[in-house]
């Protein structure tokens, strides 16, 4: 295969500096991931209560704004929401390294940067899945979103191994001043995108809540968008349990420092990685729609491998569970994404995003705190097992729809171009 071939949308310029932008700020949110529940779990001593709910508050804008991020962002220029979030998010980072540094953090701190800077991820997570179909074309879709996964994955494993080290010498606060950098810098580079919307037609009057009600029933009468809706939902659900609980686990329970749990975490991001790379061949062999549904079903039972690990070789074991585990979830998130793009018009790609964000990610709290209550009650390692398989059994959702045996699937009709040169 030729370099030009292996290289696809690479070789767009406008495609290149969104990739690149993604990566430097796919690398701050992965450092985030590991360090925010760290500052709450080593600087400040919290119980698995205050971590479950600490979870909470970073996931919990999608029930704040889910819905009317959607109708907003259908009315703005999305390359202009996704740089302004950007670097205010930049910015509600930088005052935790600030305030502990001042010896003013507090865990209600942490509360309020982790809420507030989900909202602003709500707001650019739409207008970053609304964006993309314009810029690529909805034909190279499943490339698109399968070259922007890898970099993901590629980030899930260097975030972590180098969250650990710096962990352990500057400690969790200070290093959160890597993952300010990291999203400053891709708000930054996003400007140099050349390729940009022309403005959304809009009515002279725009009622909101007419425009949320027109999301809402486009998502929830279409029988595969509202049956993948509700496969993450449940997904999500068990997984925020599970993860809530992952690091108090491996960290209180295993006895990991800061480094052994950025390796086990780089792991994750291996098995990311390899899902990337062959999203695209597994749809195509596999089905578009059944692949949805049966990667689930294949990778997660094996996450129970983590609360049957002991220290010793099992964990090993327990670490290749957690890959599958993101393997799995990265060949689903690529044709799922692609698919949800792909049945909808532009004028309510934001909407439908923010829809299907509001059902599925509004389960993401909920989780937090079930996961947060599930280990004080009933310890770490319980609260593993219930989200392992509560994780398998979100696969129902998808096999009883019309993915069940849909291999390819249809584009939305009359999609006119939205795009100009600046």
């Amino acid at each position: 295969m030729s370099a030009s071939l292996r290289l696809g949308l690479l070789r767009d310029p406008n495609f290149g500096r969104l990739f690149a932008a993604t990566a430097l700020g796919q690398l701050g949110d992965r450092i985030i991931f590991m360090a925010l529940p760290l500052v709450a779990i080593v600087a400040l001593k919290g119980d698995e209560f205050q971590v479950g709910l600490l979870t909470a508050m970073t996931t919990a804008g999608s029930l704040l704004v889910g819905l009317p991020a959607g109708a907003w962002v259908d009315r703005m220029r999305k390359r202009s929401v996704m740089i302004s979030t950007d670097l205010v998010r930049a910015l509600v980072l930088l005052t935790i390294p600030m305030a502990w540094s001042a010896d003013l953090l507090t865990i209600w701190w942490l509360y309020a940067v982790a809420l507030v800077h989900g909202v602003l991820t709500v707001f650019f997570d739409v207008a970053y899945v609304s964006y993309l179909p314009h810029l690529v074309g909805r034909g190279n879709l499943v490339e698109g979103n399968s070259k922007l996964s890898a970099m993901r994955s590629v980030t899930s494993i260097s975030g972590p191994a180098v969250a650990g080290p710096l962990i352990g010498w500057v400690g969790a606060p200070a290093t959160l001043l890597a993952s300010s950098v990291g999203m400053a810098l891709s708000g930054l580079l996003a400007t140099s995108i050349r390729t940009r919307e022309r403005k959304s037609e809009t009515s002279e009057h725009p009622q909101l809540r007419r425009d949320i009600k027109e999301g809402l029933k486009f998502v929830l009468e279409h029988p595969v968008l509202r049956a993948t809706m509700l496969g993450d939902a449940i997904f999500n659900l068990f997984l925020v349990m599970y993860q809530t609980m992952l690091l108090v686990f491996l960290g209180r329970e295993m006895g990991f420092g800061s480094f052994g749990i950025g390796l086990i975490l780089s792991g994750m991001g291996c098995g990311a990685l390899l899902g990337a790379l062959l999203a695209t061949r597994v749809s195509k062999r596999v089905g578009q729609g059944p692949v949805i549904w049966l990667a689930p079903l294949v990778t997660c039972p094996l996450t129970v491998l983590m609360p049957l690990a002991r220290p010793g070789w099992s964990m090993y074991a327990a670490a290749i569970g957690l890959a599958a585990l993101s393997l799995g979830g990265v060949v689903r998130f690529v044709a799922q994404s692609s698919l949800q793009q792909a049945l909808t018009p532009d004028r309510l790609l934001g909407r439908m995003s923010a829809t299907a964000r509001f059902v599925s990610w509004g389960c993401l709290p909920l989780g937090g705190i079930l996961g947060g209550a599930s280990g004080s009650v009933f310890g770490a390692t319980a609260t593993l097992w219930i989200g392992a398989v509560g994780m398998t059994l979100s696969f129902l959702a998808n096999f009883m729809s019309p993915l069940r045996n849909m291999r390819t699937w249809p584009y939305a009709q009359n999609i006119p171009s939205a795009f100009s040169e600046a």
